[in-house]
Formats: C-alpha cells, sequence, structure tokens
C-alpha cells in the first residue's frame, strides 16, 4: 500500500463531537421515519406534522430521545420502568369483536380538549385504553399493536441521531428515491465493497444521486485519500453529502472536474484557458447546500411584501417611498466599495475553483486511480468506455443502473473493447423481517427492486494488437471450420448405405 503524502490527514475528533453543538447537521427520528437538518437556534422545524425548536437538543448526545412540549421546545424524555410482575388481562382471541366504531367512548372533541389543556400523549393513550369496551377484550398481540398505533399517533417523541450512510440512504430511498435514482441502501452498500472503498485510495466517482454515493465514498475513507468528482452541467450537487456534515479537513481531498472536458483531457487538448472561458456560477456551492431555494424563496417573498406595501399605501405614503429612492440614488456611490469587495470575493472564488479544476485534470492525467464509481441517470456505456482510460490496471470499478438492459449493452460493449476482466452483472434481492417473541416473520411490503450493477477488473492493454490479430487469425479458422460440416454431412448418408 503507497503512503499518499499529498494531503494532510484529518484531524483528530474534537472531544464534544458524541454532543449536538450548534450548526451541526442532525437526522431526527420517529419510528421508521427520518428527516435531516442542520441545528440552529430560534429555527422552526417541521417533521411528522409537528413543529418545534431545536435549541434545548444542544449539548445533549446523540442518540438522546425528546418530546414536543407546548410552544414547541423540546424535552428530554425520561425513561420510565414497566411493571412486569402485573398481568394484563387479555382474551383469547378476536372473533367476537366487531369494528363498528362505537368501542370507544372519547370522541375527537373530548380528545382535542385534552390536547388543549396540555395533557401529554401518553395519558392520552392511557385514556384512550380505559374508554375502549373492547380493548380488554382483544389478544395480548393485538393490545400491544392497538397500543403502538395509538402512541404513534398522539405521543410526539424524536429522536436525534448522527448523520452516516445507512441512515441518509435509508431517509432518501424512503422520501425521495428518483433523487438518488431509485438506488436502494443495500445497492449502495455493494457498491462500496466491489469498488474496494478504503483509506489512502485514489478514486473517480461520477454520480448524480444528490452526493449521495460521493458522502459514502468520503465517510468509508475517512479523509486519507483524494476523490475526483465527475459533474454534468454547471456544477456539481452535493446536498446529501452537505448533511453528512463532514470536517474541513475531509475536503481537502475532494476534486471536482466538468465532464464535457473529458474528451480533450483523453486527447491531450485540454488547457487552462477551456476553464477559464467558462467561468462558474457560484450559485452552483450554494445549491449544492441546499441553500438556494430556500434564499430564492426569502427573496421573492420579500419581493411580494414589497409589492403588496407599494400598491396598498397611500399617495402620502408613496411620495415618501419616492424620496426614499431618491436618497438610495444618492448612497450608491458609498455602496459601490461593498459591491466592489463582492465581485472581488467571486473573483476570488472562481479563481480557487479553477485552481482545484486544474489540479484534479492533472491528477486524471496521471492514469492511476484506484477504481471508478459510477452512479449516474445517463447511459453508463459510454462513461465507462471513456472514464476507464483513467484507472490503473487491476483496480475494480462499479457501474448502477436503475434498469438492467443499458448495463446488457455496457457489458456486451466492454466485452468487445477488452480490458476488463471478471465482468459481472448482479442484483440485490432484500426483504425485512419482523422479529418479536412469537410473532418473527417476514414483512408483506417488501421492495420490488433497488437496481443493478455491472463490475468488474482492468487490465493492461499492452498487447492489444497481438490480440486483435490473433482474433483475425481466429475467425478465418472459425470460417474454415463452418465450411467443413457441410461436406460431411452429405458423406454420412453413403456411409450409411
Amino acid at each position: 500500500m503507497e503512503d499518499s503524502g499529498e494531503q494532510p490527514g484529518p484531524q483528530p475528533p474534537h472531544p464534544g463531537d458524541h454532543r449536538i453543538r450548534d450548526g451541526d447537521y442532525v437526522v431526527l427520528k420517529r419510528e421508521d421515519v427520518f428527516k435531516a437538518v442542520q441545528v440552529q437556534r430560534r429555527k422552526k422545524v417541521t417533521f411528522e406534522k409537528q413543529w418545534f425548536y431545536l435549541d434545548n437538543v444542544i449539548g445533549h448526545s446523540y442518540g438522546t430521545t425528546f418530546e414536543v412540549t407546548n410552544g414547541g421546545s423540546l424535552q428530554p424524555k425520561k425513561k420510565k420502568e414497566e411493571p412486569t410482575s402485573e398481568t394484563k388481562e387479555a382474551g383469547t382471541d378476536n372473533r367476537n369483536i366487531i369494528d363498528d366504531g362505537k368501542s370507544q367512548k372519547l370522541t375527537q372533541d373530548d380528545i382535542k380538549a385534552l390536547k388543549d389543556k396540555g395533557i401529554k400523549g401518553e395519558e392520552i393513550v392511557q385514556q384512550l385504553i380505559e374508554n375502549s369496551t373492547t380493548f380488554r377484550d382483544k389478544t395480548e398481540f393485538a393490545q400491544d399493536k392497538y397500543i403502538k398505533k395509538k402512541k404513534k399517533k398522539y405521543e410526539a417523541i424524536i429522536t436525534v441521531v448522527k448523520p452516516s450512510t445507512r441512515i441518509l440512504s435509508v431517509m432518501y430511498y424512503a422520501r425521495e428515491p428518483g433523487k438518488i435514482n431509485h438506488m436502494r441502501y443495500d445497492t449502495l452498500a455493494q457498491m462500496l465493497t466491489l469498488g474496494n472503498i478504503r483509506a489512502g485510495n485514489k478514486m473517480i466517482v461520477m454520480e448524480t444521486c444528490a452526493g449521495l454515493v460521493l458522502g459514502a465514498m468520503m465517510e468509508r475513507m475517512g479523509g486519507f485519500g483524494s476523490i475526483i468528482q465527475l459533474y454534468p452541467g454547471g456544477g456539481p450537487v452535493r446536498a446529501a453529502t452537505a448533511c453528512f456534515g463532514f470536517p474541513e479537513s475531509f475536503l481537502s481531498g475532494l476534486y471536482e472536474f466538468p465532464l464535457n472536458k473529458v474528451d480533450s483531457l483523453l486527447n491531450g487538448t485540454f488547457s487552462a484557458e477551456m476553464l477559464s472561458s467558462e467561468p462558474k456560477d457560484s450559485a452552483s456551492v450554494e445549491e449544492s447546500n441546499g441553500t438556494l431555494e430556500e434564499k430564492q424563496a426569502s427573496e421573492q417573498e420579500n419581493e411580494d411584501s414589497m409589492a403588496e406595501a407599494s400598491e396598498s399605501s397611500p399617495p402620502e405614503e408613496q411620495e415618501t417611498m419616492e424620496i426614499v429612492s431618491q436618497d438610495l440614488e444618492y448612497k450608491e456611490p458609498k455602496e459601490r466599495g461593498s459591491r466592489k469587495d463582492y465581485i472581488q470575493e467571486k473573483q476570488k472564488r472562481q479563481e480557487e475553483q479553477r485552481k482545484r479544476q486544474l489540479e484534479a485534470a492533472a491528477l486524471l492525467s496521471e492514469r492511476n486511480a484506484d477504481g471508478l464509481i459510477v452512479a449516474s441517470r445517463f447511459h453508463p456505456t459510454p462513461l465507462l468506455l471513456s472514464l476507464l482510460d483513467f484507472v490503473a490496471p487491476s483496480r475494480p470499478f462499479v457501474a448502477y443502473c436503475q434498469y438492467k438492459e443499458p448495463l446488457l449493452e455496457c457489458y456486451t460493449k466492454l466485452r468487445e473493447r477488452g480490458g476488463v476482466i471478471n465482468l459481472r452483472l448482479s442484483e440485490t434481492w432484500l426483504r425485512n423481517y419482523q422479529v418479536l417473541p412469537d410473532r418473527s416473520h417476514p414483512k408483506l411490503l417488501m421492495s420490488g427492486g433497488g437496481g443493478y450493477l455491472l463490475s468488474g477488473f482492468t487490465v493492461a492493454m499492452d498487447n492489444l494488437r497481438a490480440d486483435l490479430s490473433l482474433k483475425s487469425n481466429a475467425s478465418t479458422l472459425e470460417l474454415h471450420k463452418t465450411e467443413e460440416p457441410a461436406a460431411k454431412k452429405r458423406k454420412c448418408p453413403e456411409s450409411d448405405s
């Protein structure tokens, strides 16, 4: 294993990393539902029809369970020991229970009144149990199921967990599978294993999965090594990567390079002027962090409010607004300095980005990458055929696609091209199980498919011409062989007679 001393190693973990701090990215968990948010003071968060503030989670450990109280504040939930000595009164079966909607004495108005009084969800569930005429007739399993259902509806309990590849992949696959090309979490795990992602590697990734694959690779590499991300369009989208909350040391080994410049890099016609001729919009960085839409929405709201104020204001107020606008015109020379600073800062960011892209081009030109990962909405064949030239021999590559037909075509093209071995097209089958005492069984609902993977290894192609000549000789021999059986078939009847 070669020691890559190009990038500085990651900083040691902060002693308070196990505790939640202001500005950290966390994942809210309620039952099997997840949501990634950033901890900010006095910022209202809506999750599962509940709104609250995250001020009180700061300073607590990850994995702490909170309860939503009045006013949207979160309070740590105290664990209560359930009495095990008491025997529950339960029926033998549910055959005599009729679901006619009359078994519950409490009405919706009564439940709403209890909520308005500030009664906790746990007490509401207890009153529902006491006012149910059929609860004691149900079996013990049916009672547990009833309590679990009511707790989910009336108890606002939220657990704050630390982001990880598994949690974020489960969250995206359940909430927004289209953004990650319907890549299931077990398929992502197979990609990381087949691609041999480990610390110290020099990896190439081309993905359009909102940065989830990139974040998974960065987490597994731990800040050691380098990753070159190829992106289509104006800039890379890293919304899911931002949810991991990586430190700055992890970003030192992350490079980016535009996909439309790969052909010029392969042909040897790439130059630094090609990057400067197409300045990249700085808004892509904001878009990658998922803040662009929020800024546009806030600006739109400000514009709408200003428009409503101007329409509803009387003539006197309009005159004062005109005077203010005139005063702003006189203040323009003073504000030119700030605008000039903004332009200089923007140019500085673009220059730094251009330097990073030149460094990525230099890394790609070495053509000694340790692996290639492709997981995009584009056809994988042209991507693999061009990007495999940057990978060193005896290195793995993995391509993901939601459908198998493009990968079948890619499989055929790679066999014709050569330079690869151990090609394998696979699909993982996943089924979740419920594991409970006397109730363990496969779940009724399961995923229909999580995508397909094409994996293999690269080999050296120095003797390509010799291989082609051997193939041509073999093809001539095959032609001669195909002509021989025709004559033999004619002689077969003569020998029988």
